[in-house]
């Protein structure tokens, strides 16, 4: 008995503090154990504090026994706190609560829950629930008191939730329940308001627990300090927030299933629509509304928390206000017979439910009514549950469901105070009105429920009349500012054009014409709207009908001044797409229909006759200004549709020979109309004569005025009025379109006559040149003038050079020369790269932000043309500003725009700028010259004749790199080689400007380079190697020095491989160049210059110079001149050299003759086998650089194991180095055994390789390594084998006693070994295991080549054992996985033909366990990349390689069906990737190289193919903000390899024309259920089409009566597409296939 008061103890210990935990003597306790705790808990004389802690203690105590004690305990904290509530007993308020707390623990008590799952029946009484009620509307109303803490009560409610048994309290009554959602709801709303900051509140939005639902009230001050001392006391306010969220959640959830329980829907439909819908829909608005975020930041809401609320919601009211047992009532009530109507009672009878009037009586006509932004979000949401309910449903007849529908929209519209009617609407917020608005109309149109034939002919244009209304409404009421305003016109466009056409005028003016908003949204909202505007008129073939109308709006009087431009970017571009669709007839139409209406309003504006003019002067001023503003306004409108023509006549589709002889005579009047506008505009303008005239006549009267107003007219006659410069523009633009259109036509069409013939284009370009067209000056006032002045003397010198008499006169040339050097305009192009302009393409666009990109652009895309006729000055102009805007940043540009910079990179990288050699040639010389002008402004130490004779070259006569200077520059080079002088000192910044220049250098084609220009180049950037040194300005900032060495070796090497190299070797020997580049680099190492170059860059380093090497002596020996003299002269040179290092100095010296040394004997290597007398003198230097690099290496090695670990990373020699050298000397000595030394045996340096050997195999996977040493052992391996079975060969030629022979097979055995074990490595990565696969392959390739049948039965018994389906289901996945990898590059190698034979008679079982492989792994998603990618691709290597060799085509079947397997759904982008080109890739090879597999196979393929098309379109559709980035890319590149597989199916169509259609099936039920990104569509529909093409007529006509409504429309669509534009691109492709 002792032993149970400790636990008393504690348990009085443990209790909260507000309890009062005396102790109680143990006699006591044990008496209330034994003498009945129920007498105790009810007795009045036990004070309530012993009360408590006896109940606490019974509660958790097992030796209490007392039946049902549960339920006891339970009813007894429900009856204290009910009768304190009820004032039927007293007690203070600690004990009140202890009390709440006391029944939050027994609610959430493990104990309570697991005697639930018993079976026992404990409950909560109703009188509790009421309580909880109670107190829930005491805080969602005004609380004046706090009896108990909020989050308590919450945590109560929950836990009473928490449990089907103890929830029955609420659930049982759906009253009660309903009035708990309630409570809940308000008193989440009222947590949201006040979470707001200050300022943002509105009106206070409260819960009037009266009248059970929510309304708008002031809170009062008092009130305000009661919840603020009520969040003080609690220490976390967020955990009341997170109680209640989760407390709602959980509510909703339990309403939701008790509503699905009940039997009466109308009951359910009365009670949500009296209590319930008011308080969901504004929590639902809290939650969902962007004005709400800074109260879900404030309280932390979990955004996830919110959305399964509103999920709730939105679930409760469609299933409560929607069901399928209301349709009948909604059918009543929307849609009323004429028996129906006879059958009203009077108005004070009972009549039928009218759920449509009940619903929307709630949204603002009952009291309180909501606010208005939650009735605009309101509105839309109904009208979509609503759809979903009904529209869909099975009925027999549809047209009833769409006017059921309709009907119900009606009945909305006016909620959002948007009544058709005469009086104006006055909705609180237009923008909410108009998004609410947009949402119904949207939803109406994707449901369908306007069907325009039947609401024709059944419902008397019901429909049409109600949508005319509101479109009256937006007109009558235009909102042009709000971006909503313009994407109702638009959805009201898809719904029928012909609600807008009779007001089709007033729409282009207020939307388009005369809009003035410039806001960016509203922009962009205007434009797609008129995007929908060209297509819908495109598709009804109504194209003219709209320009009629949008000219009527241009021509008329504008009410204000608009300066914003007609077409935009956006809007050209689906002009021009429009017009290419139309018919040609039409769009000549179009264009005569813009220039009568020219003629017809426009050029009478701009004529001022003279008694007009007397009367003006007789006014005054005023009338003088109004004149001219007129003339200005229609000058404007001139000018637009002058660029309104421009685009349509350049989108037109040309006459050709095929073209109707009609339609001829209709472009040939088309243009002749445009010559006589282009006529009467020209006689508009004065000539000079003229304006000579009015000058004197302004003079003369004139005298009779004040010296100012003489000022005045004198500043007005110089200066040209804005009307004339608009003209002048109009005229040139209509010009230029004019020539052009003229010469096209002519060009394409032979019964077409022009009307501009090549033999006046010479005057032609002398009057341009003048700036005069028929008599008329034409000075060019605006750059946008300058560009069509410039388009139009360029189009008459192409007809000039077309005709070859024009050619042929004298005076042809020299006009030529001067019209280019016009167009080229040097003066103007020095200044095109200053500045970011853009520029989007378009000539009707060019004006002062974008004239320098437009000219820019018109010299660079002309220089084929232009470039004969250049003048030298011109070039060399082009040419600097081709480099001066490569060396500036790039501008942010849009998508489809063009800089000055974007422009010039696209130039310097085409193949454009090599076939011009002048302005090659001239862009070279500017790149050296600025090389220059860094290197004399830098610092020099000593004096440089280089410098000098340049400095005196620019100012004298003489070419920059004349040959003296060349000689210099090589003087300069050998003095700065021999004694490590430096010339030139670079500071950081200059060093950096070098850099730049030489990043442009390193794009430049060597083979473009003339001879003089190439050896200029070399050795001014030899120059830069040998005789420049970097120094750092600031003591802390890191030279980068061997960076810009990199740099300098790869031009460098480049240059050498050029083809006029030969230049450079006549001013200096190869040799001799050689040694002064190393020279100079061991001068620099020597003096410490690369001290502080990090291991990286001194690695890319060394990699440079020996590329550089190693072209060069390639180069030396290809030549074939004074071959011997200069390898001798290198080898004398390097071996020279000390090898040994000093421990305590820099190793860089011995590196770089160590890389130097390696480069020049792997070139040498390389080139022997030329023929005879070459391999001697090539094996004679090998020997000599060989053995010297032999005892470097040893040196080195010597030096670093005396050095230990204490030497710094940067100055020793890495492991993988130290191979790849080794590794050379041998390749170089086996190379000299094959070709000169076949009578020599041994081999130098054996000690060296044996230790090598044997350490690389001790050393390569005992543990974790870098790659590059990886790579280099197994490449050190390969060699190794190749040398011991060379002299195995050697051996058993000889005759002599064959030692090798075991030596080679334990070589063998070991390294096939240890390359099992490394690939079995657990810390070798995927990666790691791609990048060591080409010295895999090129190790069993020497290991195999010669190997014999024992040698491969080991290799076949290892891959036996490895492809274990058990090792793969213990965990061992890299035991297989490494078998796996060595059989894909095992059926990669040349093998001896007995063991050909035995793989390939092996094949078919090793496929078989691989696909069990691929099965059993496809079970574990995380093995998907790492095991079953790689094991598919090894499969399809087998296929591939086993071409004509894999006889059984079960196996490849087989094949197919593990493919099936391989998991698509929920991968990572990556992930997703390699699966499926791995699967890609595998179907690739069975249909390209097992052909005849796929006569049976054929269904096994589509559907592993179908796989593909499905996840890509489930992974490709569109996610909005998520579309961009990496994982976009990821799904284009596998949607173009689908492209690539339809193409390839079509291509062998004979064993898919019968399943073609099946393929269309597939594709389009599938692009049913997902809206694609367009570039992944773009791929998928072009592959789609090649299927298309495959297609017979019986084909198309089984798939549209075979495929479902909304699956054929979907198909409708994509053949309607395809016989549109692919089928006639294709039929046009077949005239020109041979």
């Amino acid at each position: 008995m002792p032993a149970r008061f400790p636990l008393w103890r504690r348990f009085c210990l443990h209790a909260p503090k507000t309890v009062d935990a005396a102790p109680v003597s143990e006699a006591a306790t044990m008496a209330a154990i034994y003498s009945g705790i129920h007498l105790k808990l009810k007795s009045p004389q036990t004070p309530w504090e012993d009360k408590l802690k006896l109940a606490r203690f019974a509660w958790i105590s097992s030796q209490c026994l007392l039946p049902n004690k549960e339920q006891v305990l339970l009813d007894w904290c429900t009856y204290a706190l009910t009768g304190w509530y009820n004032k039927k007993v007293e007690f203070t308020q600690t004990v009140l609560e202890g009390l709440w707390s006391c029944l939050d623990a027994f609610l959430h008590s493990r104990k309570l829950h697991t005697a639930l799952k018993q079976g026992k029946t404990v409950s909560v009484r109703l009188n509790m629930a009421q309580l909880l009620l109670d107190l829930l509307e005491e805080y969602a109303g005004t609380p004046t008191r706090l009896s108990v803490g909020v989050s308590t009560l919450l945590s109560v409610c929950q836990g009473i939730l928490s449990s089907s048994a103890l929830s029955s309290v609420f659930t049982t009554k759906y009253e009660v329940m309903v009035s708990l959602s309630v409570k809940v709801c308000s008193f989440a709303c009222r947590q949201l308001q006040q979470a707001m900051p200050s300022g943002s509140h509105h009106s206070g939005l409260i819960t009037d627990t009266a009248s059970e639902c929510l309304h708008t009230i002031e809170l009062d001050s008092q009130t305000e300090v009661i919840l603020n001392q009520e969040f003080k006391e609690r220490p976390k306010e967020n955990s009341i927030t997170a109680h209640l969220f989760e407390l709602l959640l959980q509510v909703l959830t339990s309403y939701l299933s008790v509503q699905r329980q009940q039997a009466n829907p109308n009951r359910v439909f009365t009670l949500v629509t009296n209590q319930l819908i008011q308080p969901l829909l504004l929590l639902r608005h809290m939650l969902t509304s962007a004005e709400y975020v800074p109260s879900h930041t404030h309280l932390r809401l979990r955004q996830q928390l919110c959305r399964d609320v509103r999920v709730r919601i939105d679930s409760i009211l469609q299933l409560s206000l929607f069901s399928a047992e209301h349709l009948a009532s909604y059918k009543d009530e929307l849609l009323p017979s004429k028996e129906d109507s006879g059958k009203r009672g009077p108005g004070g009878t009972k009549g039928p439910l009218r759920p449509a009037n009940a619903v929307l009586c709630k949204l603002g006509s009952c009291q309180p009514p909501l606010m208005y932004s939650v009735k605009s979000n309101t509105v839309p949401l109904l009208f979509k549950f609503f759809l979903q309910s009904y529209r869909k449903c099975r009925a027999e007849n549809e047209e009833e469901q769409r006017m059921l529908c309709f009907k119900f929209l009606t009945k909305l519209v006016p909620a959002l105070d948007l009544s058709p009617s005469n009086v104006p609407c006055t909705p609180e917020s237009w923008t909410l009105a108009l998004l609410a608005a947009e949402s119904l109309l949207s939803q109406a149109l994707s449901a369908d429920i306007y069907n325009v034939a039947a609401d024709r002919i059944r419902h008397a244009e019901v429909q049409l009349k109600f949508y005319k209304s509101l479109a009256q409404i937006l007109f009558n009421q235009a909102q042009p500012s709000i971006p909503a305003w313009y994407r109702c016109l638009k959805v009201l466009l898809g719904l029928n054009h012909m609600l807008l056409e009779p007001d089709l005028d007033e729409l282009l003016s207020s939307a388009w014409v005369n809009a003035d908003c410039m806001e960016a949204r509203v922009q962009r909202a205007r434009q797609l709207m008129l995007c929908s505007l060209f297509q819908t008129y495109t598709k009804l073939r109504q194209l003219p009908r709209f320009f009629s109308e949008l000219l009527s709006v241009i021509c008329q009087p504008s009410p204000k001044k608009v300066q914003h431009p007609l077409l935009c970017d956006c809007v050209s571009a689906s002009l021009r797409t429009s017009v290419l669709d139309t018919p040609p007839s039409q769009g000549l139409e179009i264009c005569s229909v813009m220039l009568e209406n020219m003629r017809k309003y426009i050029l009478p504006g701009l004529v001022k006759e003279d008694g007009e003019a007397e009367k003006m002067e007789l006014d005054g001023v005023n009338g003088e200004e109004k004149g001219d503003q007129v003339q200005e306004d229609t000058s404007m409108k001139l000018f637009s549709l002058s660029q309104l023509l421009h685009v349509v006549l350049f989108s037109l589709k040309t006459l050709d020979n095929a073209s109707p002889l009609p339609l001829v005579r209709q472009g040939q009047s088309m243009m002749e109309e445009l010559q006589k506008v282009l006529n009467d505009l020209l006689q508009l303008l004065p000539t000079e004569s003229k304006k000579m005239k009015a000058v004197m006549s302004s003079g003369h009267r004139a005298k009779k005025k004040t010296k100012r107003n003489v000022d005045l007219e004198a500043s007005q006659t110089v200066s040209t009025s804005l009307w004339e410069q608009k003209t002048r523009e109009t005229v040139l633009l209509l010009r230029y379109t004019w020539i052009e259109v003229d010469t096209l036509f002519h060009i394409y069409c032979s019964k077409y006559t022009p009307f501009d013939s090549n033999a006046a284009a010479l005057t032609s370009i002398e009057n341009l040149l003048n700036f005069e067209i028929n008599s008329v000056c034409l000075h060019p006032c605006s750059s946008i003038s300058f560009v069509h002045l410039r388009l139009l003397i360029l189009q008459q010198i192409k007809k000039v050079l077309l005709d070859s008499s024009l050619l042929s006169e004298p005076s042809t040339l020299e006009t030529i020369n001067r019209a280019v050097g016009f167009i080229s305009a040097s003066d103007e192009l020095r200044v095109c790269s200053e500045g970011d302009q853009v520029w989007n393409g378009q000539v009707n666009s060019v004006d002062s932000s974008s004239h320098r990109v437009a000219h820019w652009y018109v010299v660079t895309s002309n220089l084929p043309l232009l470039a004969p006729y250049l003048s030298r000055e011109d070039v060399n102009c082009i040419a600097n500003v081709l480099v001066t805007s490569l060396l500036s940043k790039q501008s942010s540009r849009g998508k489809d725009q063009l800089s000055v910079s974007f422009i010039s990179s696209e130039l310097f990288h085409s193949s454009v700028l090599v076939e011009l050699p002048p302005l090659f040639s001239a862009t070279v010389s500017s790149l050296s010259q600025r090389i220059f002008g860094v290197l004399t402004a830098a610092q020099a130490p000593n004096v440089c004749l280089t410098l000098e004779q340049y400095q005196e070259a620019q100012k004298g006569e003489m070419e920059l790199l004349s040959l003296l200077v060349k000689q210099t520059i090589v003087k300069d080079m050998m003095v700065s080689s021999q004694s490590g002088q430096v010339f030139v000192l670079l500071s950081d910044t200059q060093t950096k400007e070098l850099i730049d220049l030489l990043q442009i250098l390193s794009s430049i084609n060597p083979d473009g380079l003339n001879s003089e220009d190439l050896s200029s180049i070399f050795l001014l950037l030899t120059f830069m190697l040998t005789s420049t040194a970097c120094y750092s300005e600031a003591p802390d900032s890191a030279c980068c020095c061997a960076g810009f060495q990199v740099q300098l070796f790869r031009i460098l090497a480049c240059l050498v491989e050029g083809k006029n190299f030969h230049g450079v070797l006549k001013m200096i020997h190869g040799s001799t160049l050689l040694e002064a580049v190393v020279s100079s680099l061991l001068w620099h190492s020597k003096e410490g210059r690369f001290s502080s170059t990090s291991n990286s860059d001194w690695w890319d380093l060394m990699k440079a110079m020996q590329d550089f090497i190693v072209y060069l002596v390639h180069l030396i020996v290809v030549r074939n001149s004074s071959v011997r003299l200069n390898l001798d002269q290198i080898a004398s040179f390097l071996t020279s050299k000390d090898t040994t290092s000093n421990p305590e100095g820099s190793i860089m010296p011995v590196h770089l003759l160590l890389a130097s040394l390696a480069a020049s004997s792997k070139a040498m290597t390389s080139n022997l086998g030329r023929n005879k007398q070459m391999d001697q003198t090539l094996i004679r230097t090998l020997a000599r650089t060989t053995s010297s690099l032999g005892s470097a290496v040893e040196s080195v090695l010597k030096a670093q194991y005396v050095s230990g670990p204490g030497v710094q990373p940067a100055c020793s020699l890495s492991p993988a180095y130290v191979v790849d050298t080794v590794t050379i000397m041998l390749r170089c000595k086996l190379s000299s055994m094959t070709v000169g030394d076949k009578e020599k045996t041994t081999l130098c340096h054996e000690t060296l390789y044996q230790g090598f050997c044997h350490q690389i195999l001790k050393e390569i996977n005992s543990a974790a390594r870098p790659v590059d040493f990886l790579v280099s052992s197994l490449n050190f391996l390969s060699a190794r084998y190749m040398a011991v079975t060379k002299m195995k060969e050697k051996e058993e030629e000889e005759g002599k006693e064959n030692k090798s022979v075991k030596e080679v097979d334990e070589l063998y055995a070991l390294i096939i070994k240890n390359v099992h074990k490394l690939l079995t490595a657990p810390w070798l990565s995927p990666s790691d295991t791609c990048e060591l696969e080409p010295a895999l392959q090129k190790l069993l390739h020497h290991l195999l080549e010669n190997s014999t049948p024992c040698q491969f039965s080991m290799l076949l018994t290892m891959i036996k054992d490895g492809l274990d389906t058990c090792k793969l289901s213990s965990g061992n996945y890299k035991e297989v996985l490494a078998v796996v990898i060595i059989v894909k590059l095992l059926s990669c190698c040349q093998l001896p033909e007995p063991c050909s034979k035995a793989l390939w008679f092996l094949a078919p079982q090793i496929l078989y366990a691989m696909v069990f492989l691929v099965r059993s792994s496809s079970h574990d998603v995380a093995l998907t990349l790492t095991f079953t990618v790689p094991t598919v691709t090894a499969m399809t290597t087998l296929l591939r390689q086993g071409e004509g060799l894999i006889g059984n085509p079960h196996h490849v079947v087989l094949v197919l069906g593990a493919l099936q397997a391989v998991p698509l759904d929920h991968l990572t982008a990556l992930v997703y990737q390699s699966v499926f080109l791995a699967i890609h890739e595998a179907l690739f090879a069975i249909i390209q190289c097992h052909s005849q597999v796929m006569l049976n196979a054929t269904p096994s393929f589509l559907n592993v193919f179908y796989r593909l098309v499905a996840s890509i379109m489930q992974e490709g559709r569109q996610r909005g903000v998520n579309d961009a980035g990496g994982e976009s890319e990821v799904y284009l590149q596998c949607s173009r390899l689908v492209e690539r597989m339809y193409s390839h199916i079509a291509a062998i169509s004979e064993n898919f024309t019968t399943l073609s259609p099946f393929m269309v099936a597939q594709y389009v039920t599938e692009l049913q259920k997902a809206t694609l990104q367009p570039d992944i569509k773009l791929h998928l529909t072009e592959g789609i089409y090649r299927i298309l093409d495959l297609c017979m007529e019986q084909d198309i006509k089984f798939l549209t009566a075979g495929l479902q409504t909304g699956v054929r429309e979907v198909f409708n669509e994509l053949y309607s597409n395809y016989t549109h534009y692919h089928k006639p691109q294709r039929q046009g492709e077949d005239k020109y296939t041979v």
